[in-house]
């Protein structure tokens, strides 16, 4: 997963841009109308925001938590997005994207899981 460690940084962008988006969307939400999608975005965003940035602080735990950070937080960016662009456009944001963003959530938080069997090894 050496690789992966070039990403990082993105992981932290993508931390503090989702949790600033999650608190936008609230406060869209709770202006009247029809919000049921803009609360269910918000909701999400909220709700990973702060596990990407325990990931970006945790990867010296277990090999997993780059993994699991990037695939969590593309899932949360197209699932959200998807809802948002329902509530915004009227349309999806392509054909299943809601489900494709929430199967990778799924399997991001499977990542972090997978993380209890691969820890990094002190020398």
């Amino acid at each position: 997963m050496k690789g992966l460690d070039k990403l990082r940084p993105l992981i932290l962008l993508v931390s503090g841009l989702m949790g600033a988006a999650g608190v936008a969307l609230a406060a869209a939400a709770s202006h009247g109308g029809d919000t049921v999608f803009l609360g269910s975005a918000s909701t999400m965003c909220l709700a990973h925001a702060p596990v990407l940035l325990g990931l970006y602080l945790g990867h010296l735990h277990f090999r997993t938590a780059t993994l699991a950070a990037l695939v969590l937080g593309l899932g949360t960016i197209i699932f959200a997005g998807d809802l948002v662009s329902r509530h915004y456009l009227g349309d999806r944001l392509f054909p299943f994207a809601a489900p494709t963003g929430g199967t990778l959530m799924m399997l991001g938080w499977l990542a972090v899981a997978a993380g209890t069997f691969l820890t990094v090894r002190r020398a």
